[in-house]
């Protein structure tokens, strides 16, 4: 049975994966529904824009911009073979989303390339933090504008891991993030812009956590992150993506583009340890990082 262009259409528009084409010149030409969930951009707001104009802005692990390199969809149109990778996207509302892309080179009716077809699936756990979300509303254990745990869960949860810890020595690290110059920012550009601010840092951390993993706002601009299973390794390298997308995150306000940056202390659990020296060691490896240059990460050595 052969399929109409009609059928065609519809189910590349309802397909769960977002799904976009570009011309030689990487003008994007189609956007569908699930790229506009994704993205938070609509069809309107991207068809007839380059790669090049930088609306979604892809970086890589490392935090390197693609969409003025080569990006996956580049090669792939350049040489035909196939491409899969993941990169993070700009969602409209400012924070950074972990997809995962496939690139194939389309062909005209004589076999030459004559664009690329990208398709992009969300790696963040949507389903698993509107769960947890609904359930910390129920508790009244949300922080409000952010709709990360709030100060009382972060302490409830730190609990928790600690009995885990000594009864079955499982490992955690805590990261203890401030937002860099938030009263210079505010105080320039509104507490409007700064609470979007807020919210995006919120959103690349929710998009970029792993289900066991909780993040949450203890207090002004100041969030945690408690990482269960995680070696000395792990826990620098979660840091360190993290400081990498917030920095690469922005958002658009009064048509100005508005970033921050994130200094983080990270330290794992140790014999002995109370949530309030957890706290405090976090803390004061937080300011290690404002004192020396702010935008990075200080950790804990392993046996200190």
């Amino acid at each position: 049975m052969q399929l109409q262009q009609q059928s065609y259409e519809r189910i590349i528009e309802n397909l769960y994966g977002g799904l976009y084409f570009v011309d030689l010149s990487r003008t994007i030409t189609y956007w569908n529904k699930a790229a506009e969930q994704i993205s938070g951009f609509s069809s309107e707001e991207v068809v007839g824009r380059r790669c090049a104009d930088n609306i979604l802005t892809h970086v890589d692990a490392e935090g390197c911009s693609l969409c003025n390199g080569d990006c996956p969809l580049a090669a792939t149109m350049r040489d035909g073979c196939r491409r899969e990778t993941t990169v993070y996207l700009h969602h409209k509302a400012g924070h950074r989303v972990p997809v995962s892309v496939r690139a194939s080179p389309l062909y005209d009716d004589n076999g030459n390339i004559s664009g690329g077809i990208e398709l992009f699936i969300d790696d963040s756990q949507r389903v698993v933090s509107e769960t947890r979300i609904k359930e910390l509303e129920k508790l009244a254990l949300m922080d409000k504008l952010t709709s990360l745990a709030n100060r009382a869960y972060i302490d409830h949860e730190l609990a928790g891991r600690l009995g885990e810890f000594r009864e079955v020595g499982l490992p955690f690290g805590v990261l203890f993030m401030d937002i860099d110059h938030f009263k210079n920012f505010n105080d320039r550009h509104g507490h409007d812009a700064g609470d979007q601010v807020l919210k995006f840092v919120a959103g690349t951390l929710i998009s970029n956590s792993r289900p066991f993993d909780l993040y949450g706002r203890w207090g002004g601009e100041e969030f945690i992150g408690i990482l269960r299973n995680v070696d000395q390794t792990a826990l620098v390298q979660i840091a360190e993506r993290l400081r990498m997308l917030v920095q690469n995150a922005y958002l658009i306000h009064s048509g100005e583009k508005l970033s921050v940056t994130i200094s983080i202390g990270a330290t794992l659990v140790q014999k002995g340890d109370t949530v309030e020296s957890l706290i405090q060691r976090a803390d004061k490896l937080l300011y290690t990082s404002k004192r020396t240059g702010r935008n990075r990460v200080s950790l804990t050595e392993t046996g200190n």
